[in-house]
């Protein structure tokens, strides 16, 4: 049985999905294939991937090809209500609510793997990290998974490097339709969305500090600067860095930074990067905000130690006041601000990652009991073909090599 907030605010949810099902072609496609070859029939899927009205449809085009589907989220504060109300009044298995403890959160991710998936999708991690530990008797049907996201990815890989890997998983984060689009220009336009959907304020003229320049880092700064901010990058990367002083960035060490930025965003992946000897340096009125998977970019404990004051100065917005009567703003808990505080990715970006996810996925379950227990990349027919729908949907077309082109750069001399 779905554990919601409320069966009654499923026609919003409804009208949301049916809004993104208007842009996302990639993702119309494949539900029309799907309906015919049925990939995963007879399947289970559980899902935990920021649980809004793209993922929805996501959820529907899995169940059109055949599978049960079980859904929740990968973020206490980024899951629709509405949207969780929808795919329960459609039949879904969905445990998914906004703004539950991080113990309901894992209940909830407990309750989603308790169908022993054939197959997952995970964004972050936390489903694979329970496989692992105590819900491996769940895992004795898993064929495998696909991860979404720059965190999971790094998870996953730590836990092969050890040699703790059970499961196949697909590393859908480093497909080409996914982090060039998803990460870049995705991430660019939400965070951006959520911060000022929440403050209310200008970009031209702030001084913006963007801790990390991954694709995700590259975006925003792109997005920033058009808008008329001064972007400020700081980097752990040297290769990065120098990228970052190319594209005509400010390159500092974060302790320069603090001193003079006015909104702060993090995307590294890594905790600890805004700690306190940055909050005491930083200016009265600053914005702090993490678009990074888990709230532990931004040390939370740092922040309410130094704090004389704490208060909600409105949805989505904390006030610290420090001793000395300066004010630093926490924007969305220190989650991720373009979920927990906006609607999360255009829907056009989401087609391609969710794209990539759907094929991923039907991919896993023609081929999955036949490779190793690793992390493998997309293969590249996939990236392919999701990338010839995107164009076709555009309606760009693009030439084609010549059976004599071919054999030219296939030639040895």
């Amino acid at each position: 049985m779905s554990r919601i907030k409320d069966i009654n605010l499923a026609p919003s949810g409804k009208d949301k999905i049916e809004w993104v099902k208007s842009y996302m072609p990639i993702l119309n496609s494949i539900k029309e294939s799907f309906e015919q070859t049925l990939p995963f029939a007879g399947m289970k899927i559980a899902m935990s991937i920021h649980l809004e009205a793209k993922t929805a449809y996501l959820a529907k085009v899995l169940r059109a090809g055949g599978a049960t589907v079980s859904v929740t989220g990968c973020n206490p504060l980024s899951t629709q209500d509405d949207v969780a109300a929808a795919l329960a009044a459609e039949g879904f298995e969905v445990n998914a609510r906004h703004g539950v403890s991080d113990e309901e959160y894992t209940e909830d991710l407990k309750a989603t793997l308790a169908c022993s998936p054939d197959l997952i999708i995970d964004d972050g991690g936390d489903l694979i990290s329970l496989l692992h530990g105590e819900c491996r008797s769940l895992g004795k049907n898993l064929i495998g998974g696909c991860e979404e996201t720059t965190t999971g990815i790094h998870r996953l890989l730590s836990r092969q490097d050890a040699g703790l890997l059970d499961y196949t998983m697909i590393d859908v984060n480093d497909a080409d339709c996914k982090h060039l689009f998803d990460n870049r220009y995705g991430t660019g336009q939400s965070t951006l969305d959520g911060i000022m959907n929440s403050t209310n304020l200008i970009i031209a003229g702030k001084t913006v500090v963007i801790a990390g320049y991954g694709w995700c880092g590259k975006g925003l700064a792109m997005r920033a600067k058009g808008m008329g901010a001064v972007v400020v990058v700081t980097e752990v990367d040297p290769i990065k860095a120098i990228e970052a002083v190319m594209d005509g960035f400010t390159v500092l060490p974060m302790d320069e930074a603090a001193k003079i930025g006015d909104l702060f965003v993090t995307l590294t992946g890594c905790a600890d990067v805004l700690v306190g000897r940055h909050f005491e340096v930083m200016k009265d009125g600053v914005l702090l905000s993490n678009s990074g998977h888990f709230d532990v970019e931004i040390n939370k404990k740092d922040l309410s130690s130094l704090a004389v004051e704490e208060w909600e100065r409105k949805p989505n917005i904390r006030g610290y006041r420090m001793k000395d009567g300066r004010v630093l703003n926490l924007l969305a808990e220190g989650r991720l601000v373009n979920l927990a505080a906006g609607n999360g990715h255009p829907a056009e970006i989401m087609d391609m990652s969710f794209g990539i996810q759907a094929k991923s996925l039907e991919y896993l379950a023609k081929h999955g009991k036949d490779l190793e227990k690793r992390v493998y990349a997309v293969p590249f027919e996939i990236d392919r073909e999701v990338a010839d729908i995107k164009l076709a949907s555009m309606k760009v077309s693009i030439d084609k090599l010549t059976p004599e082109q071919v054999e030219y750069l296939a030639r040895v001399e």
